[in-house]
């Protein structure tokens, strides 16, 4: 990697600057790299033209956004189609198209396992959440946990847990950007990252919820669209027979049959469950998801978005996972895509882009253009919710809720939440520099098994339980946050991989078996022994959030707190 740094421009910020600097930069530095392939106009031309729809989205977006929720929730006027397009938008991302496609390629089967944990926890997200959600909060989960518990404590709870794991996840996103312009343009993947940061930065800045969500509507129409027609191409060297296929790719792989067996990257059964457990109910804790459910109308339409999401999605997961094992004969055996032209070797741009080499294989310049445009709208689509939740986490939770007790100007708000946002896209750029060796699925799973451990159990037990308190909420959720983060620094993933360890102090890559149960027993627990004068107030309060949690009854009154 270069080890200088692009000369930064000091003065005042301004979006256009900004804009022009993402955009024409690596034109002007662009060169062909040891991780790249050289410049391809074609892709080039799609890209630029992708970056230049979106930005002017946002433009459009910031004349529209004029209160706190237009910012937060769009207004809270997306249907539940619009709404389960922007979901997928956000869902189906550096992970789904890049890692898991690499982890089909260089695993086989294993990806399988990825592909359906990524997507089981849907059913629990519609049938325990969704209705509550939208009839419950405003914002922010926050809004939600802070109901009938101590609204100060719980909304820094639930801020540590969202920022640690909206920081979590970024990283997995920022790392698929950086690879993926590193091998478009040919350019340093350093440069890469800051492209990605600054991007990112300008859409929630200017744009906020309203942008973010359009972005992702439409890149979600993208990919699928996209996708298919990948998936149609890529069949067709295989007669459009799946069992042709695998035979194929079990007479061309080093390891034969093997590849299509599992076990070769799960074959310790705590770290199997352990990873179940984690992408399961970790999708119930992510905030940029649960935040889109207060973009609709109302409940019904909150299902809705739901039901169209996992419809989406779940197509998705599959073609991708087949796609990545047609890699494996229609790349692998092409020195092409290898450095030095050594099949045996490394992919060119890095252990994330078998997919991307696959669009170049079956469709030419043109469907790798377009693929590389929809790819990267997927990721700056995702990193925009990130950085909006992680944002709305800092302005709206705890400045204008805990400092300022819900009476904080609109306007400073908005403000503060673009400050956090500038800072939230500086962390994430240090943090992609930091991880880029690390495949994007599997630190996709190890955000997903901090979201199960952190901010799941007390969401679902302030929804479902009377007896949780905020001593026992408060315990439990920074026992599990605290716990997962640790064995995730602990595990061979970070330990070894990351910080250069010999040998890792926990032995799982994955928290979630260990840290989940953890916080659902302490906050029982500490909830049981809860002794304090608060006590009886709260049990209380749960009737009435019971039945606005069912009927949506009091929503008016409720958006105050």
């Amino acid at each position: 990697m270069t080890a200088h740094i692009p000369r930064m421009v000091v003065g005042t910020f301004r979006p256009w600057t900004a804009l022009s600097l993402a955009v024409f930069a690596p034109v002007a530095v662009a060169a062909p790299s040891a991780g790249g392939q050289g410049l391809n106009s074609t892709a080039i031309l799609m890209f630029l033209l992708f970056v230049c729809i979106t930005l002017g989205i946002t433009w459009w977006a910031a004349s529209r956004t004029r209160s706190a929720s237009d910012f937060y929730t769009a207004g809270g006027g997306l249907t539940g189609f619009q709404n389960g397009l922007a979901i997928a938008g956000d869902y189906m991302s550096a992970a789904t198209l890049l890692g898991i496609s690499s982890i089909a390629y260089f695993r086989g089967y294993d990806a399988l396992p990825f592909a359906v944990g990524f997507f089981v926890g849907w059913p629990i997200v519609l049938f325990l959440l969704a209705e509550r959600l939208r009839n419950l909060g405003r914002f922010t989960v926050a809004d939600i946990v802070s109901y009938r518990l101590d609204a100060t404590r719980m909304r820094i709870l639930t801020a540590l847990g969202s920022l640690t794991v909206v920081l979590f996840y970024m990283i997995v996103q920022v790392v698929g950007a950086g690879q993926l312009i590193q091998l478009l343009f040919g350019i340093d993947y350093l440069y890469a990252v800051f492209i990605v940061g600054i991007l990112m930065v300008v859409y929630v800045m200017f744009g906020g919820m309203i942008a973010t969500s359009w972005v992702q509507i439409i890149k979600a129409t993208l990919l699928l669209l996209g996708g298919t027609l990948m998936l149609l191409l890529t069949m067709r060297h295989f007669d459009f027979s799946f069992s042709t296929m695998l035979q194929t790719v079990a007479a061309t792989h080093k390891d034969g049959a093997a590849i299509l067996q599992p076990g070769r990257m799960l074959s310790d059964p705590v770290s199997t469950i352990s990873l179940s457990l984690g992408m399961m109910f970790g999708i119930a804790g992510l905030p940029h998801i649960l935040m889109r459910f207060f973009t609709v109308t109302n409940a019904k339409e909150a299902r809705r978005s739901v039901f169209y999401a996992t419809g989406f999605i779940g197509y998705f997961f599959l073609i991708v996972v087949t796609m990545g094992m047609a890699s494996i004969v229609i790349v692998g055996t092409d020195g092409r895509f290898f450095v030095d032209g050594d099949t045996g070797g490394a992919l060119l741009g890095g252990g994330n882009m078998a997919i991307m080499h696959l669009a170049n294989a079956v469709g030419g310049s043109l469907m790798l253009g377009f693929m590389s445009a929809v790819a990267f709208a997927t990721i700056l689509a995702v990193v925009s919710g990130l950085a909006l939740a992680g944002a709305s986490a800092i302005s709206h939770d705890l400045y204008a809720m805990v400092l300022h007790k819900g009476k904080a100007n609109e306007e400073r708000e908005i403000r503060i939440s673009k400050i956090a946002t500038l800072c939230i896209g500086l962390v994430a750029i240090v943090l992609g520099l930091l991880f880029e060796k690390i495949n994007v699925a599997f630190m996709t799973a190890l955000a997903f098994g901090v979201a199960a451990s952190s901010n799941f159990p007390v969401l679902i037990l302030a929804i479902a339980w009377k007896g949780l308190t905020t001593r026992g909420a408060l315990w439990g959720g920074l026992s599990g946050l605290v716990v997962a983060v640790v064995l995730v620094v602990l595990s061979p993933a970070v330990w070894q991989t990351v910080l250069g360890h010999e040998k890792a102090i926990f032995p799982y890559d994955h928290p979630a078996l260990f840290s989940m149960p953890l916080a659902f027993l302490v906050c029982y627990v500490v909830s049981r022994l809860d002794r304090s004068a608060s006590v009886q107030r709260e049990r209380e309060g749960f009737d009435r959030q019971f039945i606005q949690a069912q009927t949506g009854l009091g929503i008016a009154a409720a958006a105050k707190h």
